[in-house]
Order: structure tokens, then C-alpha cells, then sequence
């Protein structure tokens, strides 16, 4: 499966929307503290990946696990797209010359007290990338045809603060990618009219 980039831009949000959200089993009753992520489309010759962090294990939040770049928006960002290419830079050493911002994913709001904007981005090689060994353990690169195929997308669940919680994995090698990295990963599907969703 392979992914045009005019129907990917197409399919996307043109700024941050507002009132639509994709939001997570238990997130209705928290909280929430403003976050963004870039999610970054490496436009490889023989095939897009996206790039991925493996959070580092000591973190206070989301120790261990597969994310995009990101975090907090700060008092001094000026917009979501400001948090995410800071972060970017702050997390992975990705220059923002070799970012290009294309769209927005509806706000994703976490279990975990978040209200993430997901700011969708074309990644142009090459590129060098400095890991912040506080936060990030490793960075690597998933085919974006795997991530955005439906069959390759799991149903798990557990209990968390009390109550048992669904959400989805998409497990690749030795990577378990889950939580709320899934659920955007599968929010640009359903954009993209992959998911037959009714």
C-alpha cells in the first residue's frame, strides 16, 4: 500500500479544529494539560517511514515507550506546531530546514491527562539526529504503508486507575507500538478512509 501525498495532505486538518477530538477510554474525566507531537513522514526513495522514539525507562511519563516527538506546550510556544518542532529539535535533533508542516490530526486526548495536537510533517533525507540521552533510548524508522494498514492494527486491553482500558498495538520487530502513538497512527487511517469506519 502506498500513500499519495496529495490525498495526504487532502485528508488532513489545514490548523488545529476546536471541539474534534479522538479521546482514549478514561480520558473524559480528567485534567487535561496541552501537548503536541510531530508526526514525521520520512520521504525515503524506496518507501515513506515514520520516524519513532523509544522513550527512555526513568521518565515520569510514558517511561519505555514508543512515541512521536514531542511534549508540553510551554508559556513562551506560540502555537502547537512551535511545541512540536521544538520538542523535535530538543528530543532527536531534527532541524526544522528539513521539516516540511503539511496538516494536523484531530486533538488526541490521553488516559493519561493530555490533549495532544498531532501536527503531521514531510521529512526530507538526509538529515543527522542527536537523541537526547535523558529522554529518548533509541530512534528508528517504521514502513508508514505498515503502520497505515489496517490488519496490522490489535485490539488489547487493561486495567488502569480501576477500570479496564482499550486500546490499540501495532507490533513491529521488537518495537510494541501502542497507546495513544497507535491511536493517532490509526486516526490518519480513518482520515485517509482506510478503516471503512461507519
Amino acid at each position: 500500500m502506498t500513500v499519495d501525498l496529495e490525498r495526504l495532505r487532502a485528508s488532513l486538518l489545514p490548523e488545529p479544529l476546536a471541539g474534534e477530538f479522538v479521546q482514549e477510554d478514561g480520558a473524559a474525566d480528567l485534567p487535561l494539560t496541552p501537548a503536541a507531537v510531530l508526526f514525521p513522514i520520512v520521504l525515503r526513495d524506496d518507501g515513506y517511514t515514520v520516524l519513532l522514539t523509544q522513550r527512555t525507562a526513568h521518565l515520569r511519563d510514558h517511561a519505555g515507550q514508543v512515541s512521536f516527538p514531542g511534549g508540553r506546550v510551554e508559556e513562551h510556544d506560540r502555537s502547537p506546531t512551535d511545541t512540536a518542532l521544538r520538542e523535535t529539535e530538543e528530543e532527536i535533533g531534527l532541524a526544522r530546514e528539513r521539516i516540511e508542516i503539511v496538516g494536523f490530526l484531530p486533538e488526541y486526548r490521553t488516559g493519561t491527562g493530555f490533549r495532544v495536537t498531532p501536527v503531521v510533517a514531510l521529512v526530507r533525507p538526509p538529515f543527522d539526529l542527536q537523541p537526547d540521552p535523558f529522554e529518548v533510548a533509541e530512534i528508528f524508522e517504521v514502513p508508514l504503508s505498515f503502520l497505515l494498514d489496517p490488519a496490522n492494527h490489535q485490539q488489547h486491553s487493561l486495567h488502569y486507575r480501576g477500570a479496564l482500558r482499550n486500546y490499540f498495538a501495532m507490533p513491529y520487530g521488537e518495537y510494541f507500538i501502542w497507546g495513544a502513538t497507535a491511536g493517532m497512527i490509526r486516526s490518519l487511517s480513518e482520515r485517509l478512509g482506510l478503516l471503512h469506519v461507519a
